[in-house]
């Protein structure tokens, strides 16, 4: 399991005088002195839920029901819980009688790592722990762990060692682990998107570490979002305007084992190493969970291939800073 410290620094913020405003289709827009707001953690991030809507306590409601949404997902995804799903998964090599939302979850793990070559693979988490353990050591090699214990980590490595069924989630390789957070974020930020729009909002904003637009502003104008400078704290590259879709970013400086960034939370699982292909990739897309997924899977992969994967998922856009700070557009 992750040190609890190690946690990824935030690359996407909320542009706007409010962070989301809602309604219910057909009523009036609330002031702005409505907004019911609830802030906290959830699966290592920071995440935020704000509503404005006629109905005080609806929105209370609502928001309520979303926290517990999220927490329940917690207990099935977060790797900072000992008593999660995943945790337990980890630790026996098996789960019976698996929650849907994990099975589903973990499916659609398995339908981006075919579409991406791989790049995106859940079963990384034996990485994760071989560069933490080897930086939390005394006088750590600043090349990083050495070869030998590199190979036999990338053995356990592998989505083909992941089978999934709605009765029973296997690992098959010996020592093997997952990990989600490069999915379950997004995953979490639809699954409230979903509770919002069965509630009859058609203007939101939900923030969960990735972001989602339900509609458009009130006013009829996009949601401004800001992708963050990967290497100045505070600084945007660019805002992007969302309109019924998801942005995600992902960027090795978002989380550094070593003080000179050589060694990241972004694991490329044909080598075990850390590729330093771009500043930062951003993915805007129908959803969050296919935004989370790209983002994180597209920091792995030449433009050419992106451009090819991108050409194939309707409504998708992913948008690279490159190593010189040049920005490289790829849509369909």
């Amino acid at each position: 399991m992750p040190n609890r410290n190690l946690t990824r620094r935030r690359m996407i913020a909320i542009v706007a005088a409010a962070a989301g405003a809602a309604f219910l289709t057909g009523g009036r827009t609330a002031r702005a002195g409505d907004a019911v707001r609830w802030r906290g953690s959830a699966l290592g991030a920071q995440v935020s839920i704000e509503i404005y809507h006629p109905d005080r306590v609806e929105a209370a409601r609502l928001v309520e029901q979303c926290i517990e949404d999220v927490r329940r997902l917690e207990l099935q995804f977060s790797l900072y819980r000992a008593d999660s799903a995943i945790c337990a998964l980890n630790r026996s090599g098996v789960l019976v009688s698996p929650d849907a939302d994990m099975v589903a979850l973990l499916k659609a793990s398995l339908l981006f790592a075919d579409l991406t070559d791989g790049a995106f693979d859940p079963t990384v988490q034996p990485l994760w722990q071989l560069y933490a353990d080897h930086f939390s050591g005394e006088k750590p090699d600043p090349e990083g762990p050495p070869p030998e214990r590199l190979a036999e980590t990338l053995a356990k490595v592998g989505h083909g060692g992941l089978l999934v069924s709605a009765d029973r989630v296997a690992l098959t390789k010996h020592g093997a682990a997952i990990t989600l957070n490069g999915i379950a974020q997004g995953y979490a930020t639809d699954r409230a998107v979903d509770r919002l729009r069965k509630a009859g909002l058609s203007t939101t904003l939900v923030d969960m570490g990735e972001i989602r637009a339900i509609g458009s502003r009130p006013e009829g104008t996009p949601w401004r979002v800001g992708l963050a400078d990967p290497d100045k704290p505070g600084a945007l590259t660019e805002t992007i305007d969302l309109v019924d879709r998801a942005a995600s970013t992902s960027a090795g400086a978002g989380f550094r084992f070593d003080p000179k960034g050589r060694f990241t939370h972004l694991f490329d699982p044909a080598t075990g190493r850390s590729p330093s292909l771009y500043r930062s990739v951003s993915v805007i897309a129908p959803t969050a969970t296919e935004a989370d997924a790209l983002s994180t899977a597209f920091s792995l992969l030449p433009v050419s291939r992106i451009r090819d994967i991108v050409a194939t998922r309707p409504n998708v856009q992913a948008r690279i800073t490159d190593s010189g700070g040049s920005l490289i557009v790829c849509d369909a």
